[in-house]
C-alpha cells in the first residue's frame, strides 16, 4: 500500500514535535549528567577516607590488637591493642541505645496519634532545641547532674551515656516521628473498625509497618553519637586497663582513644633503643578508626536484617 502523503499542516506539526522532543531529549542527557557528575564528587571524599583509613589502619588490624589494652604500656612499645576501648564502646553505646530509644519511640506516637494542644507543640519545640545542642554542652549537663547526685566521683559509662541520650533521643524521635507519619490512615481506620482499641492498633498496626524505618532512624541516631569525642572526655575520661562495669569508674572508648593515641604524636626513641617504633601512636589511632568504621558497619547489617525481618510481608 502507498503511503499517504502527509499535509502541509501535518508536516509542519511533526517538525515542530521533532524538535521538541529532541529539547527534551538534550535536557534529560544533560540533567542526567549532571547528577551522575555530582554523586561522582560525593563519592570522592568517601572513597578518599576509606582508602586512607585501611592504607594505614590494616598493618595493625589483627587479634593481638583487638584483644589486648594499653595497660602497662610505656612509651614507643610495639604493644599495646584496643580491647578496653572496644568494650567501652559497646557498653556506653548499649546503655545508650536503652535509655534513649524507648523513650524517643514513646515521645513520636504521644505526637503523632495523641499529641494536641499546647503540651505536644511545647515538645515539638523543646525536641527542635535539642537536635541542635552542641555535643560538649551535652557533656557538661551530664557531668553538672551526676557531679550534683553523686559527688566528684561521678565520672562512668552511666554518665556518658545519659550524655550521649541528651544527642540521640532528638534525632530518634524526629526519624520516627515521620514513619509514624507516613503509615496511611486506612489501617488505622480498618483496625477501629474491627474493634481493635488504639493502644493495640498503635503496636500491632502503626509500629509494624514503620518498623523498617524506625530501625533507620534508630541506626542513623547511633552514628551520630557512636564517634562523639568531647562529652565522654568529660563524663567518662580515659583509662588504660578494662574496665566492665559501666557504673564506676573511668572508661575507653574508641573515639577517645584515637584522639589520645594521635594527641601522643611521635614517640622520641631512646639512643640504641630496638623496640621503639616513633609512629606506633599514629598506627594505632588509624587501626582504632577503623575498628569503629567496621562497628558502624556491622551495625548497620544488623539494623537491615531486623528490618527485614520485621517488615510486612507482600504478596508478589
Amino acid at each position: 500500500m502507498a503511503t499517504a502523503e502527509l499535509t502541509p499542516e501535518a508536516s509542519s506539526l511533526r517538525d515542530t514535535l521533532t524538535q521538541v522532543d529532541g529539547g527534551r531529549r538534550r535536557k534529560d542527557r544533560f540533567m542526567t549528567g549532571l547528577i551522575w557528575g555530582a554523586f561522582g564528587l560525593a563519592l570522592i571524599p568517601l572513597v578518599s577516607l576509606v582508602w586512607s583509613v585501611l592504607a594505614n589502619g590494616l598493618e595493625r588490624f589483627n587479634m593481638y590488637f583487638l584483644t589486648h589494652s594499653m595497660r602497662n604500656v610505656y612509651g614507643g612499645m610495639d604493644a599495646g591493642g584496643v580491647y578496653h576501648a572496644l568494650l567501652g564502646t559497646i557498653l556506653i553505646t548499649a546503655m545508650t541505645v536503652v535509655i534513649s530509644v524507648p523513650i524517643g519511640i514513646i515521645t513520636s506516637i504521644y505526637l503523632v496519634e495523641y499529641g494536641k494542644g499546647p503540651l505536644a507543640r511545647a515538645v515539638t519545640f523543646f525536641v527542635d532545641v535539642m537536635t541542635g545542642i552542641p555535643s560538649i554542652v551535652a557533656g557538661l549537663f551530664a557531668f553538672s547532674l551526676f557531679y550534683l547526685l553523686f559527688g566528684p566521683q561521678s565520672m562512668s559509662g552511666l554518665t556518658g551515656a545519659v550524655a550521649l541520650s541528651v544527642l540521640m533521643i532528638p534525632v530518634v524521635i524526629r526519624s520516627t516521628e515521620e514513619m509514624l507519619r507516613l503509615v496511611p490512615n486506612e489501617l488505622r481506620e480498618a483496625s477501629f473498625a474491627l474493634g481493635v482499641p488504639k493502644w493495640l492498633t498503635i503496636i500491632r498496626i502503626v509500629l509494624r509497618t514503620a518498623i523498617a524505618g524506625i530501625t533507620t532512624g534508630v541506626m542513623i541516631a547511633i552514628a551520630r553519637v557512636i564517634g562523639e569525642t568531647a562529652p565522654l572526655l568529660i563524663t567518662v575520661g580515659a583509662t588504660d586497663s578494662i574496665n566492665r562495669d559501666p557504673f564506676h569508674g573511668n572508661m575507653m572508648t574508641l573515639p577517645v582513644y584515637v584522639y589520645r593515641q594521635y594527641a601522643a604524636g611521635l614517640v622520641p626513641c631512646a639512643p640504641g633503643a630496638t623496640d621503639c617504633i616513633a609512629t606506633i601512636n599514629y598506627d594505632r589511632a588509624w587501626s582504632a578508626a577503623l575498628v569503629l568504621i567496621l562497628f558502624v558497619m556491622l551495625l548497620n547489617l544488623l539494623a537491615r536484617g531486623v528490618s527485614r525481618w520485621f517488615a510486612p510481608k507482600t504478596r508478589a
